[in-house]
């Protein structure tokens, strides 16, 4: 197991996870995106992405250039030819991560800049631990079943947190026995990844069995479906019960959010830190 409460370095930035959340943004250049469905596929759009991220108060910018659900090939030089000139675009600006699960894009990215490698596939391919071994960079290992671009309806558990985390124990080994070091490692429970709806309830009901895992947490929350059936909202509106989410899990341990808007996942991020004694306010003025 390893310790959470100590701070981490990363992409030339400190992090103290024990008492900081971090809010990472997604710019995502694909057509077939999840929640944006490609509104910042033109690089264009992608860098004025990523300066209004970083504007909107993002610590981190995780860009993708597949996405993890089913849909049309994509070769590993296409998907280069899209995250490479957003990461570059980035990485003056936050901590850039790269959401990929090829172990040769994961090698191109930390050479230009990246300082997380976000695997959405969970080592499925354990060369992408080959690939972040001897460098700086984080690695993101995420529970899925499925490969990625793969179909996988109606997943069963038994108990999916308990499932969930000795995946995650698991992949972890695989990580150190191809030589990342424990200071490396970020674990993701995987949300809405070949899980339904009550699966990511629970999930997140229990995220602290997950924290106890001991390595720092990412949440990736945002407007996913389980908040969307929840509460009976469309894609475009689920951004309260994101925010309230957001909030539950940074109390059950997590401390890497993903989310789309950075802005107001910032803010109550920051006034949960404040409320908890982490965090002292932006200024004082009121009956002072």
């Amino acid at each position: 197991m390893s310790d959470i409460s100590g701070a981490r370095v990363i992409g030339g930035r400190t992090f103290d996870f024990s008492r900081r959340a971090v809010v990472m943004a997604i710019v995502n250049r694909t057509p077939d995106s999840f929640h944006d469905k490609g509104r910042t596929f033109a690089l264009e759009k992608a860098t004025e992405a990523v300066r209004r991220a970083a504007a909107d108060g993002a610590d981190w910018i995780d860009i993708g250039g597949v996405p993890f659900a089913p849909g049309p090939e994509v070769s590993a030089a296409e998907e280069l030819d899209r995250v490479l000139p957003v990461v570059e675009a980035a990485r003056d600006l936050a901590v850039v991560s790269v959401d990929t699960f090829r172990p040769e894009v994961a090698a191109e990215v930390i050479r230009h800049g990246a300082a997380v490698v976000n695997d959405t596939s969970g080592l499925r391919d354990p060369a992408m631990a080959d690939a972040v071994a001897g460098t700086d960079a984080q690695l993101v290992i995420c529970h899925s079943l499925a490969a990625p671009r793969t179909p996988y309806p109606s997943p069963r558990y038994e108990d999916v947190t308990a499932e969930v985390a000795a995946f995650l124990r698991e992949r972890v080994e695989v990580a150190f026995s191809r030589g990342v070091r424990p200071d490396q490692i970020i674990i993701d429970p995987g949300h809405d990844l070949n899980k339904n709806t009550l699966h990511s309830l629970e999930l997140t009901r229990r995220l602290d069995e997950i924290a106890a895992l001991g390595y720092p947490m990412l949440a990736a929350l945002s407007n996913k479906d389980f908040i969307g059936e929840t509460l009976g909202r469309p894609q475009q509106e689920r951004l309260a019960g994101t925010l309230a989410t957001v909030v539950f899990s940074l109390l059950r341990g997590a401390r890497i959010m993903r989310v789309h808007d950075v802005r107001a996942a910032h803010d109550a991020i920051r006034m949960t830190e404040a409320m908890l004694g982490w965090r002292e306010p932006a200024y004082l003025q009121h009956n002072i």
